[in-house]
């Protein structure tokens, strides 16, 4: 009779052991950090900028001011019933930057209850605050989360606030039984990160290999990692991470210009960058906007050429579909463009080069800029002929 217990208590014991590693395969939990100059750490953190007002609010409880004129802002986050915290930037002399801080640390909707925080650094024209806490209410308890503020005060009319986070969440997870680095990026900087977006600024970033590495995505349905496409979920407070192999997703074609080597394109189903087969290729059915696409040459000295664009507006915008070939004009021809301003007795030239969507394109040899270019002058007559030599400003 024993015998039989002590067999139902080991199965037992075994169930509940294997249900437990089932359960922390999917949900892979990441660990939060916090800095005060994070994006120097992290990279890749976007920056909003909040409008600064000089009128108190109304029905907000203020704390006791030291001066006479305090600015005001809000910043927006869905983390917060009200979808955003109330700020005032105080000082403590009668002159000089504002290098007091308030927040609405508990989402209460009031400042009387906070503490002021000091700036770090002041400079002539800026104030620095960070790592400033804040506290959300999640469905499992307190959430902890990092800003970090950079004030501007030039004049009257001149006051920016800008703002950009102060967390991330990074560790290593198994992916296909390999282990990776894993890092979350609130790049749009309010309290989540799990935000998909078909602008690139609008939408969070992940990074998914070795630590250290700078090569980011964008947070979306899926990222591809060691050419294996996964589906993601991510945590809205980006405590873990849910990876899983995705099956029987629809794909449609793009048609782009042969020359370009390389191209890539992101939306709500995340960043993806293709080496194009004779000008086509294919992405997982949804909408997207260009990100960048390069094209590389040799000469005829074995010099190594490559052109990039980036900064694309929503012409870049484009739609993969499973049963129609998208067509991209992009590419060549680059429209090169020479600005000449007089001042005084000389003249100031800039160069500026500009892609068919209107994109930005940056040239460079060997993996570096290239010499400036020289500017030959020379009249009618024949009289003045001069090669002057550019220099990069």
């Amino acid at each position: 009779m024993r015998s039989k217990i002590y067999i139902q208590i080991v199965v037992g014991i075994s169930v509940l052991i294997f249900t437990s590693t089932a359960v922390a395969q999917e949900e892979q939990w990441l660990q939060y950090h916090s800095e005060r100059e994070a994006q120097r750490i992290v990279g890749d953190m976007g920056t909003s900028t909040l409008q600064v007002l000089s009128s108190k609010p109304q029905g907000v409880e203020l704390p006791q001011f030291k001066a006479q004129q305090q600015f005001f802002a809000q910043w927006s986050t869905p983390m917060v019933e009200s979808g955003q915290l109330w700020i005032a930037l105080d000082r403590t002399q009668k002159q000089g930057q504002w290098d007091r801080l308030f927040i609405d640390s508990n989402g209460n909707g009031h400042l009387n209850d906070e503490t002021a925080i000091t700036a770090y650094r002041t400079d002539r024209y800026y104030t620095y605050f960070g790592p400033v806490k804040v506290v959300f209410q999640g469905e499992d308890g307190p959430i902890t989360y990092h800003l970090n503020f950079r004030f501007y005060n030039h004049n009257e009319r001149s006051k920016r606030l800008y703002v950009y986070s102060g967390g991330w969440y990074e560790g290593t997870i198994t992916i296909a039984g390999a282990k990776k680095h894993c890092v979350l990026i609130d790049q749009n900087a309010n309290g989540t990160f799990d935000d998909k977006s078909l602008e690139a600024h609008k939408c969070d970033r992940i990074r998914i290999g070795r630590k250290g590495s700078l090569d980011t995505g964008y947070v979306g349905n899926y990222i591809e990692v060691d050419s294996t496409l996964y589906r993601t979920e991510i945590a809205r407070d980006g405590a873990y991470i849910k990876l899983t192999k995705a099956e029987d997703v629809k794909f449609g074609n793009i048609r782009l210009p042969e020359t370009i080597t390389e191209f890539s394109a992101g939306g709500e189903n995340g960043l993806f960058t293709l080496k194009p087969e004779k000008g086509t290729g294919s992405l997982p059915v949804g909408r997207y906007r260009v990100n960048y696409w390069a094209i590389e040459r040799e000469d005829e000295r074995g010099k190594k050429w490559k052109m990039r664009s980036s900064m694309f507006s929503r012409k870049g915008d484009f739609e993969i579909t499973a049963d129609k070939e998208a067509e991209l004009s992009i590419g060549e021809p680059i429209i090169s463009t020479l600005e000449a301003t007089k001042s005084g007795s000389g003249y100031s030239f800039s160069q500026n080069l500009q892609g068919r969507l209107g994109e930005r394109i940056e040239l460079t040899r060997n993996g570096a800029q290239p010499p400036a270019p020289k500017l030959h002058v020379k009249n009618k007559d024949g009289t003045y002929d001069r090669t002057f030599s550019f220099e990069y400003g």
